[in-house]
């Protein structure tokens, strides 16, 4: 059972997907909150500088070596870019922009110049091949598994085991440093532990996933999860959801269309933060424009009821009273003044006779509070 499981070829694919969407959300989540995001960016191109410089002292392509290397060439890419940034000569996005170009750059120049029959090439580190994870596997009690799925595996545990626990020390650090420090749960260290933990889970995707499907990971699904919620557990959870929704759909998705594995489940964890965009209950963009539509008839209506407070009971109203009287003397259009004089009959602030408008108490004491409000 297990053979055939670690044998199948579909599964092999989808899990290593799963295994890097789940361990990238969860470091993910925290970034995006300290609005650290980006240096997943710059960590996982000029890592390829730290994996090109291991190989040039120890001919190793992979191991605990490399991953050693890439890890502290990661951390080195945020010092250099904080270092700069505190100089006070540039903002910390340029700063940002100026380390980490330099560092994927001269990895590039390193192995164009020194590696160019090993199988360690650019290609290979930005974009990977999800699809051939399955092609190289490791013997682990008697049964052959993926590499990727080996070390993604090992990755997941360490990162799960992080955030569990030191959950109380990461999320007081995320939302109140000054305090973490104050406590002594040194917040700047927890930082650098998530950074490394973010370069070390970088180099273990990069042959399976490559660079972009791994960012996508990171900064994504946390990013879906934030306009859902403002509860960070929830956030976690469901970030690592639509990693997983993204993995799986994204997979099928590919067959269908015959088009890249990776490609797609990037694709898809966009078309998940799109839907969110959309239709997120609070932050959601039509969430927004519905309360910014309530909030206009709102400000209809009391201008409404001030309107016919002016004119109550005087020659006047009979012709001021009235819904053309909104039309013309109030410029507005004819499908306002029809949406503002229903929204204030459903709040039972007017009522309408015979074409006429007039105040019920409640819109009388709607009108008290306006005036008493520009009284004072």
């Amino acid at each position: 059972m297990i053979e055939a499981f670690f044998s199948a070829i579909p599964l092999m694919i989808m899990l290593t997907g799963v295994l890097t969407g789940i361990s990238a959300a969860l470091l993910g989540s925290f970034l995006i909150l300290r609005g650290n995001a980006m240096l997943t960016d710059a960590i996982s191109h000029s890592i390829v500088f730290g994996i090109i410089i291991v190989w040039l002292l120890t001919g190793q392509t992979s191991g605990p070596v490399q991953v050693l290397g890439a890890a502290i060439t990661g951390v080195l890419t945020v010092v250099l870019s904080e270092l700069l940034a505190r100089s006070k000569l540039v903002k910390m996005d340029a700063a940002i922009g100026l380390v980490f170009p330099a560092l994927f750059a001269a990895g590039v120049i390193l192995i164009s110049i020194n590696a160019r029959n090993v199988h360690l090439d650019v290609d290979s580190v930005l974009l990977g091949e999800i699809g051939f994870v399955w092609l190289n596997t490791v013997a682990l009690l008697g049964v052959d598994v993926p590499v990727a799925v080996a070390t993604l595996g090992a990755v997941l545990v360490v990162n799960l085991s992080f955030v569990l626990l030191l959950w109380k020390e990461l999320k007081l650090a995320t939302f109140d440093a000054g305090l973490a420090a104050a406590l002594g749960f040194l917040p700047g260290v927890l930082h650098y532990a998530i950074l490394t933990l973010t370069s070390v889970t970088a180099v273990a995707a990069f042959d399976a996933v490559g660079a972009i499907l791994f960012i996508a990971f990171v900064v994504v699904p946390p990013a879906t999860a934030y306009l859902l919620t403002r509860r960070l557990w929830l956030m976690v959870l469901l970030a690592v959801g639509f990693a997983v929704a993204a993995v799986i759909s994204g997979y099928f998705l590919a067959l269908h269309w015959n088009v890249s594995i990776g490609g797609m489940m990037a694709s898809m964890t966009g078309v998940w933060f799109a839907l969110a965009l959309l239709f997120a209950p609070a932050q959601g963009l039509l969430a927004q424009a519905l309360r910014a539509r309530s909030e206009r008839l709102d400000h209809d209506c009391r201008t409404l009821v001030a309107h016919l407070f002016t004119h109550q009971d005087t020659p006047a109203m009979a012709e001021e009273n009235t819904l053309r009287a909104l039309v013309d003397h109030l410029r507005w259009p004819a499908p306002r003044a029809r949406a503002a004089v229903l929204r204030a009959h459903d709040r039972d602030l007017i009522e309408r006779r015979d074409g006429l408008l007039s105040l019920r108490p409640k819109g009388k004491a709607e009108v008290e509070a306006i005036f008493g409000r520009s009284d004072t």
